[in-house]
């Protein structure tokens, strides 16, 4: 969810955990700081609570659970994993892009996201003179003349400036794991109560 409305409106329907989706998160996304997200949800509820946005590094995850989170949610740095099902031209855009290559727009689907700049200008677009969406024109049949969102304009977070090269997706979470314990060994270096 990405706002306190929608978290709420989750648990009434019987949600037992809540993803934060804040600013910066791949594809629809929030607009919302992760540090007031979480902190605000974490006031009221005291399930198992996921952040999302940006996070492509284990430093990441270990700011998460710093900030309330119980875990993190990393999305973007996973679709370019050999194993993942994604295109390949797809999985190495976001190798050879960083978070000023993401563009944040409601054009594609009528919901703020976020997406690769080199898609939208793939398939014929300005990403930095995109219209806003019109709700009352959405057109998701095969007539439309727009781009199919998902399968041609690519959504990814802004954490990707982390992400350098395609791996196995075992290597990454390796390299989150390490990343994960180096922080904690940082933190505990430079911080002390």
């Amino acid at each position: 969810m990405i706002n306190q409305r929608f978290a709420h409106k989750a648990i009434e329907k019987g949600a037992t955990g809540l993803i934060c989706v804040s600013a910066g998160a791949g594809g629809h996304a929030g607009a919302l700081s992760p540090f007031g997200f979480v902190a605000e949800t974490r006031a009221w509820f005291d399930g198992p609570i996921l952040c999302s946005g940006s996070i492509s590094t284990g430093g990441g995850v270990l700011a998460a659970q710093a900030m309330g989170a119980d875990y993190a949610y990393i999305g973007s740095a996973f679709i370019a994993t050999a194993e993942a099902r994604a295109d390949q031209a797809y999985k190495q855009m976001i190798v050879d892009s960083g978070a000023d290559d993401i563009v944040y727009s409601d054009l594609f689907t009528g919901v703020w996201g976020n997406y690769l700049k080199p898609s939208i200008s793939a398939a014929g677009m300005d990403p930095d003179n995109l219209e806003r969406s019109d709700p009352t024109k959405m057109n998701f049949g095969s007539d439309r003349e727009k781009p199919k969102s998902w399968k041609e304009i690519w959504g990814s977070g802004q954490g990707i400036g982390a992400v350098d090269e395609v791996l196995p997706t075992a290597d990454l979470v390796a390299r989150l794991a390490s990343e994960y314990e180096a922080a904690k060994k940082r933190l505990a270096a430079t911080v002390s109560f």
